[in-house]
């Protein structure tokens, strides 16, 4: 039975901008945007892109894991971390916003977790600002060494070694210049150096230090990073996410291996073992050479790192430390040069801790030893720098353009008075579904399919009095506006390039509005299965949609009446959501969970798209039986 979990909240709707002012006023050396809560956005209180002369790096994710990523933000690791809402994606325009913030001529390195709504969303963001003329790249941290190849199209979630890989980037003065120093100090100590020449070098190696490595160069330290460095997880409970139930989904006894970050259900579930068994077993897994995950051998050295998942003491966290490293170095042959013991990545008030493996050389262990500061980091600084309470305004879009706003007609005609009753209807489909998809998504994914959806929904209800709505393609472009304002995570950003791709397709079309909303319907789903990666069969929201395309088309050219072409295509939405119940995941979080969990509930994305396109349906036929 689930229970209420306890919390120390206020709104759980606020916890990310109310941890984000506290953080701030902890940490002198931090800032944020003003632009809560739809941007999220903490940034170095030293940096703006006016004046900023190095690589710009900028990392971020859902939030639920601190300190990850904003206690990573500081002069030698990031520049800046974009929070989204609890395990959600930030938006699109947030990340906007953190590039337009801190980049200079140098450019912007993304580094982000291999999540869908994290790829999507980085992504977008990032040609929105190749666009307008910002150099930016971006790496993919895929380290979860738990489940076997291959993992559909979703590939190896990123986990807590994400946060060794920000270490490990050259991208401030201070890790430069301890660079060259280490190499003038070499120089220096072969008593080869005349007085003139140790001058020069001086003034050469000062120079080089200040101007920083390009953004090339550290793209490429990053991917070098990211592909020597293997994490795996296990938990001893299940997440609570602000304001809903905690799940006993485990029970007494038991424990879960190779979990992610997000609460989802684990590669595994068996009887908890002692520290000893579970280290042994994670380090074997890490390790692998049927997997070979990590390309780590015997002799080579590495770097530990002991991650609590938000709930475990610091003495169990040391005590697997504590096994770990003589299992490394008799066990498996390796040399332990770091060890990092905390919790860096978490998932909330989970209990349970990650392992995470790097292969290290004398550059990696140079960049983890530099100074930084990043609060989060194991390190003491310096925190001197008084505190500033007036948030940071929101940096200007760089736009020449300037569009005439679309507002609501003075009097909708017979096309704006069915498309209005077809929004309202289907907006309130999806509120009324809230909780069942919460439920099924809490077996399925994080929990929060429903609750992402309501505000999307919520925010169309609340914007609709002002859509153009005699004019269908603009008020869906409006539509997809609404949602990526509020709407975080793989649905949000899935939903605005739905709406992008529809308009697009609608605007360029010269065909009744029935044969228009066929073609953008189509035009959408090619979108989303180009940028997302699903297609029929992948247990997405595609396989409910898909078929009521094919349906709609079949019924229109066949020249049936387009309200019950509407229908028809509807019932086939429905049909193929609910047939989801009997597909294995492969796109999204339930890739990751096992075919037996996810035999007993339907996807609940292809449901949430089922439940808006049938209530809409249903809208239209009601408007034109009325007429």
């Amino acid at each position: 039975m689930d229970f209420q979990g306890k919390k120390l909240i206020n709104d759980p709707n606020a916890v990310v901008t109310e941890f984000i002012e506290g953080l701030v006023e902890t940490y002198p050396g931090l800032q944020y945007l003003d632009g809560f809560p739809e941007v999220k956005v903490v940034l170095r209180a030293d940096v703006s892109a006016s004046t900023y002369d190095k690589v710009a790096i900028i990392s971020g994710g859902g939030s639920g894991h601190e300190p990850a990523h904003a206690g990573f933000v500081g002069e030698g690791m990031l520049t800046a971390a974009i929070c989204g809402d609890v395990f959600a994606s930030p938006t699109v325009d947030a990340i906007l916003a953190g590039i337009r913030a801190v980049t200079g001529p140098k450019g912007c390195l993304l580094i982000v977790t291999n999540y869908t709504g994290d790829r999507l969303n980085f992504g977008l963001a990032a040609e929105q600002a190749k666009s307008e003329g910002y150099d930016i790249k971006t790496v993919i941290v895929g380290d979860d060494c738990a489940l076997p190849p291959p993992r559909g199209i979703a590939g190896r979630r990123g986990l807590a070694g994400t946060i060794l890989v920000l270490k490990v980037l050259p991208t401030s003065f201070t890790l430069l210049k301890t660079d060259i120093a280490l190499k003038y100090q070499d120089i220096e100590a072969s008593g080869l150096l005349s007085d003139p020449f140790r001058s020069f070098l001086k003034e050469v190696a000062g120079a080089a230090a200040a101007a920083g490595l390009s953004l090339a160069d550290v793209a490429a330290e990053a991917k070098r990073a990211s592909e020597v460095v293997g994490t795996m997880g296990v938990a001893l409970s299940v997440c609570t996410l602000p304001g809903q139930a905690t799940s006993d989904r485990l029970g007494p006894g038991k424990m879960e291996l190779g979990l992610g970050i997000h609460g989802e259900p684990g590669a595994d579930v068996a009887d908890i073992q002692p520290v000893d068994v579970i280290v042994s077993h994670v380090l074997k897994q890490i390790l692998s050479p049927e997997t070979n995950y990590v390309p780590i051998t015997r002799g080579n050295r590495v770097v530990l790192m002991i991650n609590g998942l938000g709930a475990t003491p610091l003495m169990e966290l040391m005590i697997a430390s504590g096994k770990a490293v003589p299992k490394l170095q008799l066990e498996h042959g390796l040399a332990v040069d770091r060890v990092y013991t905390g919790s860096f990545m978490t998932s909330l008030d989970m209990a349970g801790f990650s392992i995470s493996i790097m292969k290290a050389d004398q550059t990696i262990l140079q960049f983890l030893d530099a100074p930084t500061r990043a609060p989060a980091w194991p390190v003491g600084v310096d925190g001197s720098h008084p505190p500033a309470r007036i948030p940071v305004p929101l940096p200007p879009v760089r736009s020449t353009k300037s569009e005439d706003a679309l507002g609501r007609p003075l009097q909708l005609n017979q096309v704006g008075q069915t498309l209005e009753a077809a929004i309202e209807a289907a907006a309130n489909a999806v509120i009324d579904l809230r909780d069942s998809l919460n439920e099924w998504d809490s077996k399925a994914g994080d929990g929060d399919c429903g609750s992402t959806m309501y505000k999307g929904a919520a925010a169309i209800l609340e914007d609709m009095r002002n859509y153009p709505l005699n004019d269908v393609a603009e008020t869906v472009n409006e539509i997809g506006s609404s949602i990526g304002r509020v709407m975080g995570g793989t649905s949000g950003i899935i939903y605005k390039i739905f709406c992008k791709a529809a308009y697009a397709q609608m605007k360029a079309s010269t065909q009744t509005v029935e044969k228009r909303l066929a073609e953008a319907l189509e035009a959408a789903i090619s979108a989303v299965s180009k940028y997302g990666g699903a297609n029929a069969g992948y247990r997405t929201l595609l396989d409910a949609l898909i078929p009521a395309s094919a349906v709609l088309k079949e019924r229109l050219d066949a020249g049936d009446n387009p309200v019950t072409a509407f229908l028809l295509s509807s019932e086939a939405a429905l049909a193929g959501a609910e047939s989801t119940i009997h597909m294995q995941a492969q796109a999204g979080r339930s890739t990751y969970i096992s075919g037996e969990i996810l035999a007993s509930v339907p996807d609940p994305g292809a449901m949430a798209a089922a439940a808006w396109y049938r209530a809409a349906a249903l809208a239209v036929k009601d408007k034109y039986q009325a007429s």
